[in-house]
């Protein structure tokens, strides 16, 4: 895929920082309003733990299903509740044809977050999808199939086989399920970038045709170029070639192809306690930066731009880690917004 131009550097606000100024933008846990950065890195790890154990406890469930041949290339899968709205097959038919389709049944897809390792000072802990099942009892309860997705964190996994990697996940599940009702993919900050990605996505060098319905976007990094001026460079040994091939900002200017579905929708949602960075990250990948006429031709089309079918929530009183904690809630706002995403889409 070719690199796109980039934005004039005089043009870019970030560029107008010190150095540490910028890191501070990008350290999430600077910017908590209520527990502090230590407290809200703990709460945020137990909180996935607790969310995952009672998921694998008391939901039908298959566990590390491979989809593909890497050591971290497993998936966890959670079945509906018997009984919950539009689980027309039963729990018990759900295993029983769970190799040949998932009739009926709408799936989300969770990318789970960070991409990377880095030290918990910066304001990130590291998890695996044994402790990122936050919102599958809200959604499973409701007649939605929740697979949280693992792939091989930085610095073992480079940028673009994370991608790979998300993309054969996606892949494996369509096959496994090609009677699903819809496939939305759902990821935080880091796992939102990745989500972004799949718009990109030819999938039929895959082999398939994804039924992708949606997108669920929440405090992502779509433009990776200022994160190689910071301490995000050396774990993810990314330079600005890498930023470019990699930035879904920039790449939809290249995309292949729109969805398959003119109705499939993305949603870019972020944090009124997020940085100011990740406010405007998200703003501008939703409908782009504001610039003069003249450039707005000569840039990257952003959502709006392009023509997807898009939309941008800012939740209020939330930070980058109550964002995502907050969907184990069934009345959380966010999960409200969800399956209203998806159950309209179904109609």
């Amino acid at each position: 895929m070719d690199v796109p131009r980039q934005v004039p550097e005089s043009e870019s606000p970030w560029k107008k920082m010190s150095k540490e100024e910028l890191e501070n933008q990008y350290s999430p846990s600077r910017w908590v309003v209520r527990l502090g950065a230590e407290g809200a890195l703990k709460t945020y790890t137990e909180m996935g733990k607790q969310a995952t154990k009672s998921a694998q406890a008391t939901r039908t469930n298959l566990l590390n299903v491979p989809y593909g041949d890497g050591e971290g290339e497993k998936l966890d899968i959670y079945f509906p509740e018997a009984g919950s709205e539009g689980d027309s097959l039963g729990v018990s038919n759900l295993l029983q044809f769970s190799a040949i389709a998932l009739k009926r049944k709408h799936v989300i897809v969770q990318m789970r977050r960070p991409g990377l390792e880095v030290p918990r000072s910066r304001g990130l802990c590291v998890m695996c999808k044994d402790e990122s099942a936050f919102m599958v009892n809200p959604l499973t309860a409701q007649g939605v199939a929740v697979v949280v997705v693992a792939y091989d964190i930085a610095p073992k996994g480079s940028l673009g086989r994370m991608v790979d990697q998300v993309a054969r996940s996606v892949a494996f599940v369509q096959k496994r399920y090609p009677c699903n009702e819809g496939i939305y993919l759902c990821g935080h900050s880091a796992g939102a970038h990745l989500a972004a990605m799949m718009l990109l996505v030819n999938w039929t060098e895959h082999g398939v045709t994804c039924n992708l319905k949606g997108f669920f976007l929440l405090s992502g990094i779509y433009d990776l170029e200022p994160l190689v001026h910071i301490f995000w460079k050396e774990p993810l040994l990314l330079t600005p070639e890498d930023a470019q091939r990699t930035s879904p900002q920039w790449l939809l200017e290249a995309a292949p192809r729109r969805p398959a579905d003119p109705a499939c929708h993305v949603l870019v949602i972020v944090g009124q306690y997020d940085s100011p960075e990740f406010r405007r990250q998200s703003r501008e990948f939703y409908q782009g930066p504001h610039r003069s006429l003249a450039q707005m031709f000569s840039e990257p089309r952003t959502l709006c731009r392009g023509g997807w079918k898009a939309s941008f929530e800012e939740l209020q009183d939330v930070d980058h880690f109550e964002i995502v904690w907050k969907l184990t809630q069934k009345d959380y706002g966010l999960n409200q917004i969800i399956l209203k995403t998806i159950f309209q889409d179904g109609l």
